[in-house]
């Protein structure tokens, strides 16, 4: 498989817009799984409601046939920090490093210096390790739901 570059993603394209909409399904399904809630918003979302959202896209798009291997959505917030909305990779994508492609150019390039706030279940391993591995400090965990509990990550620039 090709590696992917990072790209803007224009969601008032159909195509791109349905393919956000699918991988981050399938992704949402599999962390579902892995934190016993299947009750995540996303899950359910629609694809006009995820299109309304007030958020900017990247996406991880593969060089050769433009395949969407996977994305992250971001809102920045009028103090000036940034809120991760989500970080989805598609499942064929796993374990290639494509979160950790995103959030390296994310943090690097569209917002180096800058607090960033994340948030995943607290039982997604995967995620909460690549999150320590890039320098977030874990915050205190909540449950915003019943069966549910998120683990907070903060980066402070130096």
């Amino acid at each position: 498989m090709p590696s992917p570059r990072i790209h803007r993603l224009d969601l008032t394209d159909d195509a791109t817009a349905e393919a956000v909409h699918r991988i981050g399904r399938a992704a949402y399904a599999v962390e579902a799984e892995l934190i016993g809630f299947d009750g995540i918003p996303a899950l359910s979302e629609s694809l006009a409601q995820m299109r309304a959202q007030e958020l900017d896209w990247i996406g991880a798009v593969t060089d050769g046939g433009g395949e969407l291997a996977g994305f992250l959505a971001w809102e920045e917030e009028p103090g000036g920090d940034v809120s991760i909305d989500r970080v989805c990779v598609s499942p064929a994508w796993f374990r290639r490093g494509v979160a950790s492609l995103l959030l390296r150019h994310a943090l690097t390039d569209l917002f180096p210096g800058r607090p960033v706030k994340v948030t995943t279940g607290a039982a997604n391993t995967p995620a909460v390790s690549l999150y320590e591995h890039l320098g977030f400090t874990r915050g205190p965990d909540f449950s915003p739901a019943q069966d549910l509990i998120m683990a907070s990550f903060r980066l402070t620039p130096a």
